[in-house]
């Protein structure tokens, strides 16, 4: 992609996505993630309709009288976006490739935390960490994160999310709101999960096709794994094969929706051809 065809890919992800954070998800936003980081402040006596909850029972002890911890809202957030840009992300049946859907949601979320003057970061993995953004807040670090997400050429095309999520939590010393966005065709990535996600505030955004879903009977037709570069040639007129096929997407997916309820984290699913816009809307609103 030469450079004036990525500004103007750039600009019109900018002049959508911006459109959609002003009016739709800066007030979502700011309301669903503000007062998510409370910090110690002080130490006072109790007061009646104090919390009970924050009774210092250490002070209370040592005074005996009832003193209560007070916590203030942090006020600056930060956002860290968790991409996929594995082969697979590069599918669609429609008018759009799973990654772009990707990257229109990363920027709509990065406008709406640049709009809440948040930082934002950024993670490209494969089944290795392609490439990372600190977190830095402005204009045109958004600018820079849309590009990246546009333009980057990864080194692998296989999927490793546990890898992706145990680096997230190794440079996020504080807690982050953190959107993973893949298709999440990938296991074994529970147990990480549920460990970053004690400290992190952490959202899974499954991006899908329907023509993933099952393959239709089509006879004899050659397939490319986009991961490995394997090519195959797969009898889809056999019903084993299609419904050994469907049972490995439904076990993929089955975990995606298990292994985030459980970690107590959220996610939803984004069909290509459905509005992303009322997914995100849906999913702040639950919270």
């Amino acid at each position: 992609m030469d450079t004036k065809e990525l500004l103007k890919k750039v600009r019109k992800i900018e002049i959508k996505t911006r459109r959609l954070s002003d009016h739709v998800f800066g007030g979502e936003y700011h309301s669903t993630f503000k007062g998510r980081g409370m910090t110690f402040s002080e130490v006072r006596q109790y007061q009646f309709g104090d919390d009970v909850r924050n009774i210092d029972w250490n002070v209370t002890a040592r005074y005996n009288e009832p003193f209560v911890k007070v916590f203030e809202e942090e006020r600056e957030l930060t956002l860290m976006l968790v991409a996929d840009i594995s082969g697979s992300e590069f599918f669609g049946t429609h008018q759009q490739f799973k990654n772009e859907i990707v990257t229109e949601i990363a920027a709509t979320l990065a406008f709406s935390a640049l709009q809440n003057n948040d930082k934002i970061g950024l993670i490209l993995f494969s089944d290795e960490v392609e490439l990372f953004i600190p977190p830095k807040k402005g204009k045109s670090h958004v600018l820079r994160i849309i590009r990246e997400l546009l333009e980057f050429e990864p080194n692998s095309k296989k999927t490793n999310i546990a890898q992706a999520l145990k680096f997230m939590a190794s440079v996020m010393k504080k807690k982050a709101i953190v959107f993973v966005l893949s298709d999440f065709m990938d296991d074994g990535y529970r147990d990480t999960l549920k460990i970053a996600a004690k400290k992190h505030d952490i959202t899974g955004i499954r991006v899908y096709d329907r023509r993933e879903e099952q393959i239709p009977n089509l006879g004899m037709v050659p397939m490319e794994d986009e991961e490995t570069g394997e090519l195959l040639l797969v009898n889809t007129s056999s019903k084993g094969v299609r419904n050994n096929y469907h049972r490995y997407y439904r076990e993929r997916v089955d975990e995606f929706q298990e292994s985030f309820t459980k970690s107590g984290a959220g996610a939803l699913s984004c069909r290509v051809d459905e509005s992303y816009v009322k997914k995100l809307l849906g999913y702040f609103k639950r919270r």
